[in-house]
């Protein structure tokens, strides 16, 4: 049993398909159609579609003007894309504590602003917001810039507002993600200048063909891969539903394993459940369990396995500035993620939480 699996089906063949014939491979109609889904999925008046994840957090980074001089407060439990964006600009890294929930402490972020800083970069985790409203607040105070990592929070929600709703939004449609196009991404915003500036950048700095007007970058998007992930934006609720309710079930398989921390919605949030991440108890062995879970049939994952600047290239990056992080250290040493996709019925739960119970028993 995987960890996740991607639904791709009739609809998205035949979308693919007419795309094929169309001889319109590369950027087109296809993507605008995606770019309409996705400013309504994140209730802005604009989204630009890029090629990946990755892409969109450096695309949001260098139309907001961040660069050298500048620091970036994030959060050190994350993917290392979000690092690499910011490090890529050139710009200084300070990293603020997680809470219980994984995401950013507003906390943690309001006390690591310094005079050099110029945006925060929360990262919504696993599909759960960061506390938005306190970091808008915190913003609006010290005047700085927010760019949201809503990689995997497609259709999250917290009172109402969805994720990549605030500043500039980038999401990722890579393949393990509630949508996928095999790779892509895509920048929300409702300010029409920094849209008009991503569409401008990512097209070689072209306006009209050969007409440069910019240091441009190729960021296009395929209209093969907006073909894949146009039904699934169509369906998204769904599929939220669907890991909503999987995530539910599985809490309640869960119950009274002792010391075992299990993920939830908190009130006033919409949850996209990218992925059911619990907290194994201090005891146990990480490394053992995941093998006794393989051994059982049942995938799993270590998302992730050390604070995202612990790594060779990282650890004494002058650009990096580290602070104590105790939840997520915490986080990083217990965290396993267990699948809850859509495919999955009370039958595999039940089979994921028995195998669970039995590795750590």
């Amino acid at each position: 049993m995987s960890i996740s699996a991607p639904r791709l089906g009739e609809a998205e063949e035949q979308l693919v398909l007419a795309v094929i014939r169309s001889g319109q491979l590369a950027q087109g109609p296809m993507v605008g159609r995606l770019e309409e889904l996705a400013a309504a999925m994140a209730g802005t008046e604009y989204a630009v579609a890029v090629s990946n994840g990755t892409v969109a957090l450096e695309a949001a980074l260098e139309v907001a003007g961040i660069g050298p001089g500048d620091e970036v407060i994030t959060t050190p439990f994350t993917f290392v894309a979000t690092l690499n964006a910011i490090l890529r600009r050139g710009a200084g890294v300070r990293f603020a504590d997680i809470t219980r929930d994984f995401v950013i402490d507003p906390a943690a972020v309001e006390a690591s602003i310094t005079p050099q800083t110029r945006a925060i970069l929360p990262v919504h985790l696993y599909g759960l917001m960061a506390d938005m409203e306190a970091i808008d607040t915190a913003a609006r105070r010290y005047g700085l810039l927010i760019i949201e990592d809503a990689a995997q929070a497609h259709g999250a929600a917290r009172n109402g507002r969805p994720a990549g709703g605030y500043g500039l939004g980038c999401f990722s449609f890579y393949a393990t993600k509630n949508v996928t196009s095999g790779e892509g991404g895509m920048v929300t915003t409702s300010d029409p200048n920094l849209a008009e500036r991503l569409r401008l950048l990512r097209n070689q700095g072209m306006r009209e063909r050969y007409e440069y007007e910019a240091v441009g970058h190729n960021w296009r998007m395929t209209d093969v891969a907006a073909a894949l992930a146009i039904p699934q934006m169509e369906r998204l609720s769904e599929i939220n539903r669907r890991r909503r309710e999987n995530a539910s079930r599985l809490t309640q398989l869960l119950t009274g394993i002792e010391q075992l921390e299990t993920p939830h919605s908190p009130e006033g949030y919409v949850h996209a459940w990218h992925q059911y991440t619990v907290l194994l108890p201090p005891h146990a062995d990480r490394d053992q369990v995941v093998r006794s879970l393989r051994t059982l049939g049942i995938g799993s994952g270590v998302y992730y396995p050390r604070l995202v600047w612990d790594y060779p290239p990282f650890r004494e990056h002058p650009l990096v500035q580290l602070a104590p992080t105790p939840h997520a250290a915490d986080a990083s040493r217990r965290c396993l993620s267990l699948p809850i996709h859509p495919d999955l019925g009370l039958p595999e739960l039940e089979r994921v939480a028995q195998a669970l119970r039995s590795a750590l028993a």
